[in-house]
């Protein structure tokens, strides 16, 4: 679940109702939360999505950013640029710092303010020691992690990042099954990785805990066996969106539980390596490929089943980039 900020009570405000409806509070250790105002209940808010999608990379020809407003269908405006163009780039949030890592001939990392549109800053360096290609990354608002491998397929690292500090990645852990080219998505608690290729097409998903370090552990499988797969979420469902060897297919999961994928719908352009973001209502998947590079914009509600539905477009033709979102 989530709720906008803007023009919302506070609790304490002097025109706030005293019955009914939910006040935003600080708790003591400074999360910003929901309450109600008759109870207790506490509805945390995703740390990690905001209104504002980000897309960035694409090809090695490509090093354009771009932007939406999610809630209001239309095309993207320009953003800036990443430092050089990424085919394969990895992408996470804080929910105001977003972050590039990796892709073809890069182990860069760089950042953006997703509030300020400009070009982006350098971070550091992903550890994997070589180019890394086909990078998914996840965040639970303050950890960062990035999931890939170097253009030969040879390494399973996953690595992480404090994302409100910049650095050079620390190994988190290994995969359990190696590969490039995988989704990402996450909710506060876990980031799932699902499927992609070296020598052959994967359906595992497999997730690591975000404030531990160490190996990943089995989640299921899609529904079917695929790479460059784009994922969203929000802090309850995931949803993972089409690929090669399966264009068109997403599947969902319910992230708290283990368990293999479950068919939501087609995308509305059946395609591989689009750029996901949401703001944890709506679900935007941006640019990919068939057998040219597209500019096509489609989007879901996360918490329905259904085909997509169109969106917009990119400013131009983009694919194997990533998404990101925040304020």
């Amino acid at each position: 679940m989530t709720r906008k900020i803007n023009n919302s009570y506070e609790l304490g405000q002097s025109n706030a109702p005293d019955t009914g409806g939910d006040m935003l509070k600080t708790r003591g250790d400074g999360t910003l939360v929901w309450e109600g105002v008759a109870d207790t209940t506490y509805v945390p808010l995703p740390a990690w999505v905001g209104d504002r999608g980000v897309f960035g990379g694409g090809a090695v020809t490509r090093n354009r950013i771009e932007y939406i407003d999610i809630t209001s269908t239309g095309n993207a405006t320009d953003f800036g640029d990443l430092v050089a163009g990424r085919e394969g780039v990895g992408g996470l949030s804080n929910g105001s710092r977003g972050v590039f890592a990796g892709g073809e001939y890069n182990v860069t990392i760089e950042y953006i303010t997703i509030s300020t549109i400009g070009n982006t800053t350098d971070f550091g360096d992903l550890n994997y020691g070589s180019p890394s290609y086909g990078v998914a990354g996840s965040c639970d608002g303050s950890r960062g992690i990035f999931q890939g491998s170097n253009n030969s397929g040879t390494t399973d690292d996953i690595d992480y990042i404090t994302v409100a500090t910049t650095a050079n990645a620390t190994v988190f852990g290994q995969v359990t099954v190696r590969r490039r080219a995988s989704g990402s998505l996450g909710d506060s608690t876990k980031a799932v990785f699902a499927g992609g290729k070296v020598s052959t097409f994967e359906n595992i998903m497999d997730y690591v805990v975000y404030s531990t370090t160490g190996n990943s552990t089995d989640f299921g499988d899609l529904t079917v066996a695929r790479s460059n797969v784009s994922g969203i979420s929000n802090l309850t469902r995931g949803v993972f969106s089409g690929g090669y060897n399966s264009s068109s297919t997403m599947d969902y999961i319910t992230i708290a539980s283990t368990g293999n994928a479950t068919d939501f719908g087609d995308m509305s352009v059946g395609r591989n390596g689009a750029a996901g973001c949401s703001n944890g209502t709506t679900g935007v998947f941006g640019g990919g490929v068939t057998s040219v590079y597209l500019d096509v914009i489609d989007y879901i509600t996360i918490s329905s089943t259904g085909n997509a539905t169109d969106f917009g477009n990119l400013l131009g033709t983009q694919g194997f980039g990533h998404g990101l979102s925040g304020n």
